[in-house]
């Protein structure tokens, strides 16, 4: 595959029939509790694979942790969780590799297979596709809020519950459903990765932004005050490629912008295919999808929220 899209992974053609998908994340942690940092951490980790429509295979562990600072026990929870989540995942962890360092950090690097007649990547989105979004966004700015522990217990409940969940339903569905194109929204936010998109598929995509989901408790906290460095950066990066005919509440404006941990797929398919992934996607045991837009013709900006 050429670099030129910036697709979620690399692909190495095995075959005309088989193909490797090669991807890695790790970061620091993003919720307190050392289970459900791990389990995050593999969910993120494997969701770039598949948003490609790939099935993961083999995962190994990165580390890295502070001796002597924090008790082993710490790690031994952090890597039950992603042991935990990977398994779920269909994949194996077959072992990686930790570095002494002043800053907990985890994350895996993963490897499945994909039959290249299948594969989706995020350069075939086209005119007249419905743009679908398997996760609600919020998280960035939901977790900036919990490291100044104004996160109350059911809030930080309901958004580690969003960033622990898989990607598995919502890629097998848009892989049966015959999807043009896909991308997972991460840390670019909602914007960055339409953007990505629509560079690459030669096209605009149309965004509903109160159309958009959000989990219970976003809104709640951007108009607090609670705005990561990452939501700032992508504001002020990706304005210039965003054009804002909408009258939604600026705050919820500025959520499109917000870096997503373990965010859902965001999915170009023919309106006709919308059917035949709602029951691929319940099928899978998937929770939750929304339709937030459109692929119109190239205008001037790669995104118009509307």
């Amino acid at each position: 595959m050429s670099s030129d899209t910036v697709d979620d992974a690399g692909v190495y053609l095995l075959d005309e029939h088989v193909a490797l998908v090669f991807t890695t994340d790790f970061f620091t942690p993003i919720v307190d509790d050392a289970r459900d940092f791990g389990r995050i951490a593999a969910v993120n980790a494997v969701s770039d694979v598949f948003a490609m429509g790939a099935r993961p295979l083999i995962a190994v562990n990165i580390v890295c942790f502070p001796d002597g600072d924090l008790p082993p026990e710490i790690l031994a929870e952090i890597l039950l969780g992603g042991q935990e989540k990977m398994g779920e995942a269909g994949a194996v962890i077959v072992g990686g590799h930790s570095v002494s360092d002043r800053e907990l950090k985890y994350g895996l690097a993963v490897v499945g297979l994909v039959d290249p007649e299948r594969m989706v990547v995020n350069a075939g989105a086209r005119p007249g596709d419905a743009l679908v979004l398997t996760k609600p966004i919020g998280t960035g700015v939901m977790t900036t809020a919990l490291k100044s522990e104004a996160l109350g217990a059911d809030a930080l409940e309901r958004v580690t519950k969003v960033m622990m969940r898989l990607n598995r339903a919502a890629s097998a569905a848009m892989t049966a459903a015959g999807a043009h194109a896909a991308t997972d929204v991460t840390g670019f936010g909602l914007v960055g990765h339409a953007c990505s998109m629509a560079d690459a598929s030669g096209v605009t995509l149309e965004i509903a932004a109160e159309d958009v989901p959000l989990i219970d408790g976003a809104l709640d906290a951007i108009t607090a005050g609670f705005r990561p460095g990452g939501l700032l950066g992508n504001e002020q990066y990706y304005r210039r490629f965003t054009e804002s005919l909408s009258g939604a509440d600026p705050h919820l404006l500025e959520l499109m912008n917000d870096p997503q941990t373990s965010g859902g797929l965001l999915v170009a398919l023919s309106d006709d295919r919308l059917d035949p992934f709602a029951q691929a996607y319940e099928k899978a045991g998937g929770d939750g999808y929304w339709v937030i837009g459109r692929v119109v013709e190239q205008g001037e900006k790669p995104v118009s929220l509307v």
